[in-house]
């Protein structure tokens, strides 16, 4: 894209005076950032760090994830499979500041092994994140290539070139580096909002652009919840703002949330009982789940209380609604042996499986919720756990059983439901060619 505002050309001609990516910072991401593999082959344990090469002393040693290299001494992690060539890419970012931006730079870095010779590296910057002072972000990128299943298939070859503002909502705009160079630059504000290093699992522009612009981020760094803060900018589903009062509670009594969505439906049901969201016996539990089971059970009979025309009314009303929003899933199942996982696709599906797994996706009319789908996951045809993906990110939300609990298939399903993702996606897509057409 080719700058056309003022603020884009500024940081275009401002990106031409950075200082190239140093040989120190290659070699320090080199040493830290990769993992240290080594292969079993015929007999012998390679070293694709050092290259050295060796017979274990024991049978047993073969069965190991994790050996050490009697050269080099590096712990290695085994690889699965035995092949010719073993390639590892992983992400690092340089903190910079320029022209009154703080500037996130993204580099690429690629490590090429092969067993019996020295690893080759290869380091590629491919994106740059400006960011003014008023939390403000401009992005240059690498191009990449459209037909890949990737969204990071850099075309290396390309320039960084300009993106525009939308650019915040794509995937490749939310990587997050494995580590950051520590001899790195911030604007002074940013530390006056907070941050002194550390960035606890989030990526460095989605920090720093929340810092600069969300009082709500601000406070949580400020008062040390920061895994409030990371749910808060790392979750597609976080309900931080709707559940403030209650977070405000939990940080004057400094309660640290173990499971967010579980906690954030007990919020729910709270407020739907209309109790004081500033009392923390209620928004603190001590047994989350217990207390959660119990306004779940409560709820559930108040609503079996209701006329039963008036619930049946409910329900059909609420269907007409979940068809229009859901109605390009219907009929999707993945099946895999005595496992199937399909779309539920009435709201009468909801009470059903709330009823039997003792959950509140019924309760807490998971049926309107625009973006996500609900699935239900049967073995032998009786539902064991139900599923909750964000549209259009695909990510796996929950995938919970009886009383929120997992149940023995609990990993069967979620490796079934990842390798039928695409399905999920390709209905999103017609969908979207469909609203395109009309």
């Amino acid at each position: 894209m080719i700058p056309k505002t003022t603020i884009e050309k500024q940081i275009a001609s401002l990106s031409e005076t950075l200082t190239p990516i140093s040989e120190k910072m290659q070699i320090w991401a080199e040493k830290n950032i990769f993992i240290k593999w080594g292969v079993l082959s015929r007999g012998k344990f390679h070293c694709l760090d050092c290259a050295h090469s060796w017979k274990p002393d024991a049978k047993k040693a073969s069965c190991q994830k994790y050996i050490n290299c009697t050269a080099c001494k590096g712990r290695l992690k085994v690889h699965q499979y035995n092949q010719a060539h073993f390639k590892e890419i992983e992400y690092f970012a340089v903190l910079d500041v320029c022209g009154g931006f703080q500037v996130v730079r993204i580099i690429c870095s690629h490590k090429n092994m092969k067993k019996n010779f020295l690893p080759t590296y290869y380091h590629k910057e491919v994106m740059q994140h400006w960011i003014n002072e008023n939390g403000e972000v401009r992005t240059l990128s690498l191009g990449t290539n459209v037909f890949s299943q990737a969204y990071d298939a850099w075309k290396y070859y390309t320039p960084l070139e300009i993106r525009p503002k939308s650019f915040e909502a794509s995937p490749k705009y939310r990587i997050n580096p494995y580590k950051v160079y520590p001899s790195s630059k911030t604007i002074s504000i940013l530390k006056r909002n907070g941050f002194k290093g550390s960035f606890y699992g989030i990526a460095p522009q989605v920090l720093f652009t929340a810092l600069l612009k969300d009082s709500h981020a601000e406070t949580l760094l400020k008062t040390g919840q920061t895994h409030f803060l990371a749910h808060y900018l790392t979750s597609h589903s976080q309900r931080i703002r709707e559940n403030w009062q209650a977070v405000k509670t939990c940080i004057r009594n400094s309660y640290k949330v173990k499971d967010f969505p579980l906690w954030e439906d007990y919020i729910s049901l709270l407020r739907w009982f209309k109790k004081d969201l500033n009392n923390s016996d209620l928004v603190c539990p001590e047994n989350l789940e217990k207390v959660h089971d119990r306004l779940v059970g409560k709820k559930r009979i108040i609503q079996r209380r209701k006329n039963i025309k008036e619930l049946r009314a409910e329900i059909q009303q609420a269907q007409i609604a979940y068809e229009e929003q859901k109605k390009q899933f219907f009929g999707l199942e993945f099946n895999k042996e005595n496992l199937s996982i399909c779309v539920m696709e009435s709201v009468h599906d909801f009470l059903e499986q709330g009823d039997m797994l003792r959950h509140c996706v019924f309760a807490n009319e998971y049926y309107k919720k625009r973006n996500s789908l609900i699935l239900s996951a049967k073995f032998e045809n009786k539902p064991v756990e139900t599923i909750e993906v964000a549209l259009p990110s695909l990510e796996v939300l929950q995938c919970r059983g009886d009383k929120n609990k997992n149940s023995p298939h609990h990993k069967q399903i979620l490796k079934l439901l990842s390798q039928n993702l695409y399905q999920i996606k390709k209905r999103l897509k017609n969908k979207k060619e469909e609203r395109a057409e009309t």
